[in-house]
């Protein structure tokens, strides 16, 4: 295992247990709704993890189809530099051996340094749902175990529904374990299932497993002087995931298995994106090696890409909005001190601090962001009381910027004068008809671009207006700014304004584009809902064009 001591710089001579974490986005993550993964996005995502740093990827069950095979063997090319890979399944069928069982079989050729195999904890599972018998089963788990230690695998044995288990049948459920460690199980996961435990709960279960196992007579493999390490695997069913993760690493645990995102089977699994700071930063328990805390928010919108979802904004620690501060108050006491409205730095995990742009947002908030492009500002120039007085006057005809940095930027950029468009619009038409026929797409878009004196024309269709007229206006501009072939439109929101005005209401379009790599949000207002679309289309191209050529110092 790789579970380690270091020393505490506060407490010379103390040793602090590190935490061992354990990701299985490709496996449990999988298993959520509207979650899949190709083949590429798979190997894509071990090396994200492996930059991370995490101690094992539990990369999915070799023995569930004939793709998984392809699979490992693809994965068994990728290089790591700390993460190791682990094979998932189930202990052999009963009325059987485990040399005998094709899962477990499959479990071996996937070559994967470790296996976690999981078996029942509930006694209630073991003949309601396996139909066998209590003693047969733990025969099943110690069997497998056996067999696969004895084939040289380090074993992770997830006792499935051990608090359900512990709670209607204690002995039991701890006997499950016992034929674990006995066999020669390396670390015992106990898993909340049904994601209903409770903090309390959990503690108190995981102590008296530590105990239990520490006391019987174990196998050769120690740790710490002691018996298996401990793991704990959660569901959110009751939203306490982390909570009873983190109840289980103070009450003895010192692997955490997760997913990064949250996402997993029904409400999911515990979310490592807010468990591993949490660990490193509240309780002083290491998690990931020197540097790889920094990584997190980066790993966290790499698996967002990789898994074509919005990373929400309000994720702890690595959200867009974990460390945005809109009212003025808030900003105001940030400037004068972190700690005042923010728990941590948000660097820590490479994260930033956002300053939310709205009539609420006060001065100093205004001039944080303005200083961005302009260094010398303050809350006191000019510029910064026409900017407020600005925002106010927009925000009153429907424009919102808070939730739209880039349209913001673009703002504060023709104010200071520092504003030069790479392109403009001569003009534009979109159509749709319905229904569609054969392969035509029922709506198709026109532009007519200027760049520097020169006209361009492009046509392009599309699944419905707006996606007709992105693709028509990135079409006309590639040839000048071939940098927005990696662009495209992640979300798309709109909200009448004034829903009085029926169907002449203004409309305000969010749009929130990615180049793979960072995401922004524009905005546009109209009682058009077309042309709203096509401002935030402009801002949105614009954004990107002038980003990029800040950050290459032009």
């Amino acid at each position: 295992m790789l579970i380690e001591t270091q020393t505490d710089k506060d407490s010379p001579g103390v040793e602090v247990l590190g935490v061992e974490i354990l990701d299985t986005t490709l496996r449990d993550g999988a298993q959520g709704e509207g979650i899949t993964f190709s083949l590429a996005d798979r190997l894509a995502l071990i090396k994200t993890l492996d930059d991370l740093g995490v101690a094992w990827i539990e990369a999915g069950n070799p023995g569930s189809g004939r793709g998984e095979a392809d699979f490992f063997r693809a994965a068994r090319g990728v290089p790591l530099a700390r993460a190791r890979l682990c094979a998932f399944g189930a202990t052999r069928r009963k009325g059987t051996s485990a040399a005998e069982d094709p899962q477990v079989q499959a479990l071996l050729a996937a070559e994967t340094p470790a296996v976690s195999i999981f078996g029942k904890g509930w006694d209630l599972h073991v003949t309601e749902v396996l139909g066998a018998s209590l003693s047969e089963n733990l025969d099943m788990i110690s069997d497998t175990v056996r067999f696969c230690k004895e084939r040289g695998r380090i074993v992770i044995f997830d006792a499935e529904h051990f608090f359900d288990g512990f709670t209607h049948n204690a002995a039991y459920a701890l006997s499950a374990i016992g034929a674990a460690a006995a066999a020669g199980a390396d670390c015992i996961a106990l898993c909340d299932t049904n994601g209903g435990a409770l903090p309390e709960g959990v503690a108190a279960a995981v102590r008296e497993a530590r105990a239990a196992l520490d006391a019987g007579a174990l196998p050769t493999y120690k740790w710490a002087g002691r018996g298996p390490a401990l793991g704990i695997h959660a569901h959110d069913d009751g939203g306490l995931a982390v909570a009873n993760s983190l109840a289980a690493v103070q009450a003895g645990a010192v692997q955490v298995q997760g997913t990064l995102l949250g996402f997993g089977e029904r409400c999911g699994n515990a979310c490592l994106a807010a468990l591993i700071p949490t660990l490193c930063l509240k309780l002083g328990r290491p998690c990931l090696p020197s540097g790889g805390l920094a990584r997190l928010a980066p790993a966290a919108r790499a698996l967002a890409e990789i898994a074509n979802i919005n990373l929400p904004g309000n994720t702890p620690y690595v959200g867009r909005s974990a460390f945005a501060h809109k009212a003025g108050m808030h900003a105001d006491g940030i400037l004068k001190t972190r700690r005042s409205f923010e728990h941590i730095d948000p660097a820590l995990v490479g994260n930033g601090r956002r300053f939310l742009m709205s009539g609420a947002a006060g001065r100093s908030g205004l001039a944080e962001r303005a200083r961005k492009i302009e260094p010398s500002l303050t809350r006191d120039d000019e510029i910064i009381k026409t900017l407020a007085e600005k925002l106010k006057t927009l925000e009153a005809e429907g424009w919102q910027f808070d939730g739209a940095d880039g349209s913001f930027e673009l703002l504060v950029r023709r104010a200071l004068g520092r504003y030069r468009p790479f392109f403009k619009i001569a003009a534009y038409r979109v159509t749709s008809e319905h229904p569609a026929t054969g392969d035509l797409a029922c709506s198709h878009g026109w532009v007519k671009v200027l760049v520097d004196g020169r006209y361009e024309v492009a046509a392009s269709e599309g699944e419905g207006p707006v996606n007709a007229m992105d693709a028509a206006l990135r079409r006309a501009l590639s040839s000048f700014y071939p940098e927005l072939a990696r662009v495209r439109l992640s979300d798309y929101k709109v909200r009448v304004i004034d829903g009085t005005a029926a169907t002449a209401a203004k409309v305000r379009v969010l749009i929130q584009s990615t180049d793979g790599e960072t995401a922004w949000t524009t905005v546009g207002v109209s009682a058009d809902i077309i042309d709203a679309s096509r401002i935030a289309l402009e801002d949105s191209i614009e954004y990107k064009l002038i980003r990029d050529r800040a950050l290459a110092g032009e």
